[in-house]
């Protein structure tokens, strides 16, 4: 049986700014992990997940592609590592709410027959989760260094 992750998220910045966040290789790699993502339907590329000693977890390669790219709404892509997470799909959508944004993320395919699924489901949920979180806090910084260039009078000269 196939589950899926549902994480929902509202940021104050305008949906371009937060489609600029999750649409960039370089902005990815703030946020999530180092890639070589370019926004474009077909287009395949990796996500290196870095080791962590401490949990005895040497690292990995997330392979992707991208199915989906209609910007700044709809960002959907293949999420495949081997074992239960070997078909898998992430779906970003964004709606703009207020002067904000309203993301919805769906992770969806997890395989929990499989003899490790049920932790891979779990820790992708914490992972999903951890890595919002740090979205939010790459758009605030943004939106506050954008503030400040524009108040400097240094910039204004």
């Amino acid at each position: 049986m196939n589950h899926t992750i549902h994480k929902e998220m509202l940021f104050p910045q305008p949906r371009e700014q937060v489609w600029a966040a999750i649409a960039n290789a370089q902005a990815l790699a703030e946020w999530m992990y180092p890639n070589d993502f370019e926004p474009q339907v077909g287009h395949p590329f990796t996500f290196q997940v870095p080791p962590n000693p401490k949990a005895g977890f040497d690292g990995l390669v997330v392979r992707c592609q991208v199915l989906t790219c209609e910007p700044p709404s709809q960002l959907v892509f293949s999420w495949s590592v081997d074992g239960p997470v070997a078909n898998t799909q992430v779906r970003f959508h964004l709606e703009p709410e207020g002067h904000g944004t309203r993301l919805r993320l769906e992770h969806s395919g997890f395989d929990l027959a499989h003899p490790w699924g049920e932790q891979a489901f779990k820790g992708a949920g914490f992972g999903w989760a951890k890595m919002l979180k740090q979205l939010g806090v790459l758009l605030a910084s943004n939106t506050a260094e954008e503030k400040r260039s524009i108040s400097d009078p240094q910039e204004r000269i």
